[in-house]
């Protein structure tokens, strides 16, 4: 069977600077295949030479005839006086004008022509069309489709053309950093809309669970070449890792043998070099062998951090909400208390706009709180990571914008790096340090930020979204740098991966001001949501109701009161109740039998619910542990 791409002998070079040589691969009916490369060796280039949208050197790209593709750009552009819904509709053709003149008729007083638009709307079963597209955006949290793009933020603009990819419905689908901007639910669910709806997919993306449970096929760009592994993530690496040590033994064995072949090189005498011509050419093949770069897991970096004394911060009863068009307030943070710990290594989660990065930046005192107060440790030295902050003169060379901050980091015990050693370190060879800050590319850009950070030795660590854009190589040496760090670390991040790695406990952002503080990883909060999903007739008891990180209070020598037992079974009852609710209203959305004011209604009320959801829940398992 013909595979719906073909690409092969694929050469690409930027100047002096191969990104890949004559690589070759397919895609498939139904295959999912994820595309791992580290920053700037060509991830991105590739899916733009495939899309047509770069040129390439030689080689030759083959679709099937009349194969629809889709494709999510890195960062997708449009006319900003285009509304969601019409830039959602931006590839669909003549159905989605049809949908837009029917919109914007609504919204003309009087509606003029609605009758005949309505008529041609049944004809062309476009309301099914419609719904979908809604249901999408929602799910993605744009619910305002009337607005227009130039008021949409980077992220939004990105759901914005993930979802337009998406309702093209397309055979091949090619997704360029898919759940960049996407908070966990909407990662979770993309996961599963992918792995039922998509026919073949092509995509980048640096998210290890999502690459774990969407793709069946692994290919990586490494040094100039291309590898294929039949399998997901968890099958890459253990693949790769067989692959690297052998490539490295053949290069240690090629090594040896090329010291003897030079020796015999400078021994020949000339009058037999006729006579050696087949061995002198095998020689310069051993050479080039010889010299490739050895693939070797990152040396662990374990830099030393200032002093940190046992007063971190106190949260005094923070509030911080902002006023809202209507006249209103939008509460992000109401009377929250917590004092941090030394060493302590937290994680901040939540839906997009609920308040994290607001957080962040009132702990920093870049945002003033409504009321209360942030107490911070004398010995606290902040380091502070996120995408606002990466502000590079351009025109300097990389090594010269890391020796601004420091010429060398301390390491501890006498033992020093200079500037150049710590770039090596995050994966900047000597030659790419003498680049030019514009030669870089995004993810580069960030890890270079991520290097000025932390030559600074700070040691408190606050990390906004430090994995978007940052490759997997350079996610590894970072979570080993934080599980090593001697201080105190705050990571704001949607990379679940990540946090599982990184953090011992999370604050969990819920909306409209109420944060949960939850003892344990993602993957542990994951699986104690997962046992509030159960009925309430196979309720866990008290020794299995969370898990064990869970429970600070299990042995806590007390009784439930009259009172108490029956608040637990109320509790019961009603999460019954709105779990039953909760599947009514998600098998609704998925019906396409809504209509658009019934599909508004419910995808407002999706949200709220999952919130008294979790309300009730933690509540039932407070109880459940006395």
């Amino acid at each position: 069977m013909t595979p719906f791409l073909d690409i092969q002998h694929l050469t690409k070079s930027i100047g002096h600077r191969v990104l890949f040589d004559d690589i070759s691969f397919s895609v498939a009916e139904g295959q999912r295949v994820g595309l791992i490369a580290r920053n700037g060796t060509g991830k991105t280039t590739l899916l733009s030479i495939i899309t047509g949208r770069e040129d390439y050197d030689a080689g030759s790209i083959t679709f099937r005839r009349d194969l629809r593709v889709g494709y999510l750009e890195q960062s997708p552009t449009y006319d900003p006086t285009l509304t969601v819904v019409d830039a959602c509709f931006a590839h669909a053709g003549e159905l989605a004008a049809l949908i837009s003149r029917y919109e914007k008729c609504l919204e003309t007083p009087g509606n003029p022509g609605l009758d005949d638009l309505t008529a041609e709307m049944e004809r062309r079963e476009a309301w099914d069309f419609e719904l979908k597209a809604k249901q999408i955006l929602s799910r993605l949290g744009i619910t305002d489709f009337l607005q227009t793009v130039g008021q949409l933020s980077g992220g939004q603009l990105k759901r914005v053309a993930l979802a337009g990819a998406l309702l093209s419905e397309p055979d091949l689908l090619i997704l360029d950093e898919p759940t960049n901007h996407l908070d966990i639910a909407m990662i979770e669910w993309l996961e599963d809309y992918l792995r039922r709806h998509t026919k073949s997919l092509l995509m980048v993306t640096h998210d290890r669970y999502f690459l774990d449970r969407v793709c069946d096929t692994i290919i990586e760009l490494d040094d100039e070449g291309l590898y294929t592994y039949r399998g997901n993530y968890a099958y890459y690496l253990e693949k790769r890792e067989a692959r690297v040590a052998a490539t490295n033994a053949n290069i240690a064995r090629a090594a040896n043998l090329y010291r003897k072949e030079l020796e015999w090189m400078r021994r020949m005498p000339q009058a037999r070099g006729t006579k050696a011509r087949y061995r002198k050419e095998a020689f310069y093949e051993l050479e080039q062998q010889a010299r490739r770069r050895r693939e070797e897991a990152a040396a662990r970096l374990e830099v030393k951090s200032g002093y940190i004394g046992t007063k971190i911060f106190e949260a005094d009863y923070v509030s911080k909400s902002f006023p809202t068009s209507d006249g209103g307030e939008r509460v992000l943070i109401k009377d929250f208390y917590y004092n941090f710990t030394r060493f302590e290594k937290m994680g901040i989660i939540g839906a997009n706009g609920t308040g994290k990065s607001t957080f962040i930046k009132l702990l920093l005192g870049l945002v003033k709180p409504s009321s209360g107060r942030f107490v911070i440790g004398e010995t606290v030295q902040f380091g502070y990571f996120s995408q606002e902050n990466m502000a590079f003169d351009k025109n300097k060379k990389v090594i010269d914008a890391v020796r601004e901050y420091a010429e060398t980091i301390d390491l501890g015990g006498g033992r020093r790096l200079t500037a150049m050693q710590f770039l090596t370190h995050f994966l900047f060879p000597p030659e790419r340090q003498q680049d030019y800050i514009y030669k870089l590319s995004g993810g580069e850009l960030r890890r270079l930020h991520l290097c000025t950070v932390l030559m600074k030795n700070p040691n408190f660590l606050v990390l906004d979204e430090p994995t978007n854009d940052l490759d997997i190589p350079t996610l590894q040496i970072l979570e080993q740098y934080l599980a090593d760090f001697r201080g105190c670390v705050i990571v704001v991040s949607h990379d679940r991966y990540f946090t599982d790695r990184v953090v011992a406990h999370l604050l969990v952002f819920k909306g409209d001001g109420k944060i949960e503080d939850f003892p344990g990883n993602y993957s542990q909060y994951r699986e104690w949501l997962n046992l509030q999903d159960t009925p309430p007739a196979n309720t866990p008891t008290k020794n299995t109701a969370a898990p064990t990180a869970a429970r600070p209070h299990a042995n806590r020598p007390r009784r439930l009161s009259f009172k108490e037992q029956q608040e637990m079974n109320q509790l019961e009852k009603e999460i019954e109740a709105l779990e039953k609710e909760k599947t009514d209203i998600e098998t609704a959305l998925c019906s396409g039998t809504l209509s658009v004011d019934e599909l508004t209604e419910k995808s407002k009320r999706l949200p709220v619910l999952n919130d008294e959801l979790d309300e009730k829940s933690m509540r039932w398992l407070e109880l459940s542990e006395i």
